[in-house]
């Protein structure tokens, strides 16, 4: 390793100028790498509801749809808005009266349940269902729904999955730059307050800058990633990853007081920060790579994207930031200040002394973080939560105002069912609470009038040799638990009639959704608790440690995912399941810091007591710098993001941040006071 930091120190200036030249083919990789805005289209392909999506694409040529509410339009100017919304790339085919019937024919000759689904006399609004001929997420739908919004702006509202999909690309791509540059300033801020430099922060801030860029510019490699993770990536990647700058510029400040030359000084502090940071990193690796164990894909997506980042992190560390501070030292050394906020190890002796009472408020605070750890709700309602002002929420909104109407259901059927058998299915589902309507060929013909009779484009798009469409229009809004009891009768009435027809749309994909991460939840929890339990039993040669520490950090996610059920928020699906694995990723380290040094006090043949103080005061400052970043780097975005999923996801893990450091800095030095001897007999490495 002192090869290497020579190494680095020796080529300083052709690795900045290399790591500036590569910022162009990463750049370019990132522009080139597709952003997905359809979260359920990361549910495993072999379930039933996602089968079905890619037979009504490949057997119908219909990837999505929308309900356009149209508004104070006579017949005649809806049938023109009509022929011009066919005429937009990619509408496959706009289903409205005059698609079954001229409009000479009087509307109220349809069924009365049928007509309801399509006209509203109060609100004088009627309903175009507009079918797509490419996915409910590809770039071509959604630039269908750009196209029709302008065709009738302020009459024509475009509701549905591809519409909300739409509105968060385009919020998306506005916010994410704003939430780098929140974090970048936060950050300054608090390493200006806690750093002895002026211009230090801005090196860390622009090598990590470059190491972002990279992994953001290597993602193409995957093809596309969810704008969860493009939102995410770069404020996360800075939070945890600023440790390792912090390491590196504290081991050259301590070896620069022992040596002159401040290049050999730093090939050492190189030395030292790749033996530590390294083993830092893997936690945190770790906590991401466990993502990866979700069947909802977009754990996969968003580990890899992070784990990939936190690599890039380290690399960044040894080989830019060095190179950096060694060519600008002369500007950091006229910047030099004594740190704004002091040094707080005076506190550890007050700690080590009332461990007791630390104890005491560990048992106490214990049961009831696990009960709201337990109890705290979520939601699945992808767009329930985003800005009301949103053209695809106004849409949904008066969807519901004025037809009642919040979910659309398809059924998939065999089209060889006698019509008879077709009728009675429709007849029972008419029957299910909170179904408004059930469009079909048989709904609106009957079973005496024959198929032949209606026009062949509208045929071939509800009707093939092997399937038929039935549309299932629903009262219950997605995700909610009347809507999926609602699935659930569906499917037991679709059984009955066709062993093999399906049940598909949004709300049961929502539904699929639910039971998954249900049991992703237990599956990424135990495996990031495995993972991370093996690495530090390796690190410490322990049996005991990894038990405490993983026991420590698991007490300050259970407050930090516990606190939202005293305060009554409903956090986003996504929250509950991936915020404990990066939590005790990325601040696991913050105990195993402590742990070291407790570890190197005590083989030194130092007391208990003033061992766990000296541990506690050897790693209180760079506890407190890394904790203080990663809340800054996060805190700022979730407040100012409108995106809830987003939002929620970076207030929990700037939170977490702070738990994680109050508890390691307050109960993990009690635990060692009490299980000092049991640990010493359990590890090796304590005494000599």
């Amino acid at each position: 390793m002192k090869k290497f930091g020579k190494g680095v120190v020796k080529c300083r200036v052709l690795i900045l100028i290399l790591a500036i030249v590569l910022l162009v083919p990463s750049a370019i990789g990132y522009f080139n790498t597709r952003v997905n805005y359809d979260i359920l289209s990361y549910l495993p392909d072999e379930i039933e509801t996602m089968k079905g999506q890619e037979i009504l694409k490949d057997d119908f040529g219909i990837g999505a749809f929308s309900l356009c509410v149209v508004e104070g339009m006579e017949n005649k100017d809806v049938c023109a808005l009509e022929r011009r919304i066919e005429e937009v790339p990619h509408v496959k085919k706009v289903v409205w009266y005059d698609t079954v019937a001229d409009l000479s024919l009087p509307m109220e000759v349809l069924p009365k349940d049928i007509y309801e689904v399509f006209n509203n006399d109060d609100t004088d609004s009627t309903l175009l269902a507009v079918l797509y001929d490419t996915g409910m997420s590809e770039d071509e739908t959604m630039d269908a729904v750009k196209e029709i919004r302008k065709l009738a702006d302020g009459q024509c509202f475009v509701s549905g999955m591809s519409a909300v999909i739409t509105d968060i690309k385009d919020l998306s791509a506005k916010e994410v730059p704003i939430y780098v540059l929140i974090a970048v300033i936060l950050d300054i801020i608090v390493l200006s307050l806690t750093m002895d430099s002026a211009i230090v922060p801005i090196f860390f801030l622009l090598s990590i800058g470059m190491a972002v860029i990279y992994n953001l510019g290597t993602n193409f490699v995957q093809g596309e990633i969810s704008y969860v993770t493009q939102a995410l990536a770069a404020v996360l990647q800075l939070g945890v990853t600023m440790d390792y700058s912090i390491f590196l510029w504290h081991s050259y400040e301590e070896e620069c007081e022992h040596i002159d030359d401040h290049k050999e000084a730093m090939a050492n502090a190189i030395t030292n920060t790749i033996t530590s940071v390294v083993g830092s990193s893997i936690t945190t690796v770790a906590g991401f790579v466990a993502l990866c164990f979700m069947s909802f894909t977009l754990g996969l997506d968003l580990g890899v994207v992070m784990a990939k980042g936190v690599v890039f992190g380290v690399i960044g560390c040894v080989t830019i930031l060095p190179a950096m501070i060694l060519i600008f030292d002369k500007a950091i050394q006229k910047t030099r200040h004594r740190p704004i906020i002091p040094d707080l190890g005076r506190i550890a002796g007050w700690v080590t002394r009332h461990y007791k009472w630390f104890v005491v408020a560990f048992v106490i605070i214990l049961f009831p973080a696990i009960y709201g750890y337990t109890h705290t709700d979520v939601y699945y309602d992808l767009a329930g939560t985003l800005p009301k002002n949103l053209p695809s929420i106004v849409a949904n909104q008066k969807l519901e105002d004025s037809f009642d109407m919040n979910a659309t259901h398809i059924y998939l059927i065999d089209s060889s069912l006698p019509t008879k058998d077709v009728v009675e299915m429709i007849d029972e589902v008419s029957d299910v609470d909170g179904v408004k309507a059930t469009i079909g060929l048989e709904a609106i013909l009957g079973a005496g009038f024959p198929k032949e009779m209606l026009p062949s484009d509208l045929l071939d798009v509800v009707q093939n040799d092997e399937y038929e469409l039935l549309m299932i229009s629903s009262e219950y809004a997605v995700a909610s638990d009347e809507v999926n009891a609602q699935c659930d009768k569906l499917d037991e009435i679709l059984d009955k009639y066709d062993t093999k027809g399906m049940l598909i749309g949004e709300a049961p994909c929502t539904k699929d959704l639910i039971n998954i991460t249900n049991e992703d939840f237990a599956r990424v929890s135990a495996v990031s608790i495995v993972a991370i339990f093996i690495i530090i039993f390796f690190v410490f040669r322990s049996i005991s440690l990894p038990v405490i520490l993983v026991a420590v950090i698991e007490f300050a996610i259970f407050i930090n995912m516990g606190i939202p059920s005293y305060t009554g928020t409903v956090l986003p699906f996504i929250a509950s399941i991936v915020i404990g694995t990066i939590q005790l990723g990325a601040t696991v380290d913050y105990a195993i810091l402590m742990t070291n040094k407790y570890k190197s006090a005590r083989y030194a043949g130092i007391e208990k007591k003033e061992a766990i103080t000296q541990a506690l005061q050897g790693s209180i400052q760079s506890i407190i710098v890394s904790a203080l970043t990663f809340f800054a780097a996060t805190f700022g975005v979730g407040v100012y993001s409108n995106i809830d999923m987003i939002s929620s996801l970076c207030i929990l893990m700037s939170r977490g941040a702070i738990i994680s450091m109050f508890v390691v800095i307050f109960i993990l030095p009690s635990m060692f006071m009490i299980f000092d001897k049991l640990i010493i007999k359990t590890s090796k490495g304590f005494r000599q």
